[in-house]
């Protein structure tokens, strides 16, 4: 049986005493190339043998918020702070051994919160059951990063463990296209100047993955890392929010010192209730949600209880998520807000909603 960790360590050593320069650059790649191979085969493999099942989490509300991050990082005073869910907490690791989940009430919507157990460095590789962990995480909608002031060096671990299953933080999916094709050699189309990665360089890595024949096309100056994540598919691009916890147990001097480390979005103090509304307002921000209100005919609207939508939603999401066969009956919509072009616009289906919008939708 192929040992993928010998391989991998192997690959990871050369690559650390190879020097980066443009000379350099295409040997670098296929190293990252054979890496990136050897890693998934690796964690294809561990999953087929583990005997774990993953964590069972039926969503509910109006979009899924994880909490990550080591034993012992505040998870479970952050889910009592925002949900009340009575999540248990102490002051020692591994207090919550499953998922627990809770409901954010905020602006209307309902928002899931769950409690993830803390991770191990090595989580990717399946220790701790980290997979399972991991994989709560790429089916949320964003997930909250969680730091102990005492711990930053924590920081850097949690980055690499979600680096390596494949999760990309606050970024988004590269502006690459890769067409398979019969013949021809692989064709590189570029609309941008590429600085960070040579033609070559692109070659060589499609090869590497057996892509002989193919039509890239890049609309944004990518990396060896970007092209990898492009080729393999599977890379999961989402929001997340930076959190810096228990800074009532440190000084401000500390807390600046961590934070000029970290860089933030916000520092909290759960136990204390410290900036844990400044949180909740971030939450439903990078959540993108929208708050829509229905009409009846000839009646005013109800302003009380709004739908709640993904930005970018259209009035077929709506009617879906109303009833399911209320797409099959509907005959046009009337729009009143800031996606209408007058009051009582009518619209189609596929008419884009805007927040705050006023929605009275006409049946067959």
């Amino acid at each position: 049986m192929v040992d993928y960790a010998t391989e991998i360590k192997k690959l990871k050593e050369e690559l650390a005493e190879t020097k980066r320069n443009k000379r350099t650059e295409g040997h670098i790649g296929l190293l990252r190339a054979r890496i990136a191979k050897l890693e998934d085969k690796e964690i294809a493999r561990s999953s087929k043998s583990s005997e774990h099942e993953g964590y069972s989490v039926k969503r509910s509300g109006d979009a899924t918020v994880v909490l990550f991050g080591f034993p012992s990082s505040g998870k479970s005073t952050l889910l009592n702070a925002l949900t009340k869910a009575n999540s248990e907490t102490a002051e020692y690791a591994f207090t919550t051994v499953s998922v627990v989940p809770g409901i954010l009430e905020y602006n209307n919507a309902k928002i899931q919160i769950l409690d993830l157990p803390g991770i191990v460095e090595g989580a990717a590789s399946g220790r701790g059951r980290g997979r399972e962990v991991l994989s709560c995480v790429r089916g949320a909608d964003l997930a909250l990063i969680l730091v102990d002031v005492n711990k930053p060096e924590e920081y850097e671990a949690i980055k690499k463990e979600l680096w390596n299953a494949g999760i990309r933080i606050n970024q988004h999916r590269p502006f690459v296209k890769i067409t398979k094709t019969k013949n021809g050699g692989i064709v590189i189309r570029s609309t941008v100047k590429l600085k960070k990665i040579q033609p070559k360089t692109i070659k060589g890595i499609l090869k590497e993955f057996k892509y002989n024949n193919c039509e890239v096309t890049i609309h944004e100056d990518i990396d060896i890392d970007d092209l990898i994540d492009i080729i393999e598919g599977n890379r999961k691009y989402m929001h997340g929010i930076k959190i810096i916890t228990k800074i009532d147990l440190v000084s401000d001097e500390k807390l600046n010192e961590v934070k000029e480390l970290i860089k933030p979005d916000v520092c909290i103090s759960a136990k204390n209730n410290t900036n844990i509304e400044t949180l909740k307002k971030i939450i439903f921000e990078r959540l993108d949600l929208i708050r829509v209100f229905l009409k009846e005919y000839g009646k005013d609207p109800d302003l009380e209880e709004p739908m709640i939508l993904k930005k970018g939603s259209i009035i077929q999401d709506l009617c879906e998520k109303i009833h399911r066969d209320m797409t099959k009956n509907f005959r046009f919509a009337r729009v009143w807000g800031t996606s209408a072009k007058f009051p009582g616009q009518r619209q189609s289906l596929n008419h884009r909603l805007e927040d705050m919008d006023i929605v009275e939708i006409r049946e067959k």
